[in-house]
């Protein structure tokens, strides 16, 4: 696709790491899957993955993680 940041760039499937940061817990997850634009770097995550990202951190900070760095698992 068409990366919509920089107009110039077409996406990849790569894998990343994204940080997701909530009051006081960071987590760090590796390993995600993602289109990622070959000419500024933008990354896009599926909408699912996103959904999966979100529900994993939310149960680490409910369990009062600080900071975790973790390899992503899709749910």
């Amino acid at each position: 696709m068409k990366c919509v940041i920089c107009k110039h760039g077409e996406t990849r499937p790569a894998r990343v790491t994204v940080t997701l940061e909530r009051g006081r817990t960071a987590v760090v997850f590796r390993t995600v899957p993602a289109n990622v634009c070959e000419n500024c770097g933008e990354q896009y995550v599926e909408d699912r993955t996103a959904r999966a990202l979100l529900e994993q951190a939310e149960a680490a900070s409910a369990a009062g993680v600080e900071v975790e760095v973790r390899p992503f698992r899709a749910a």
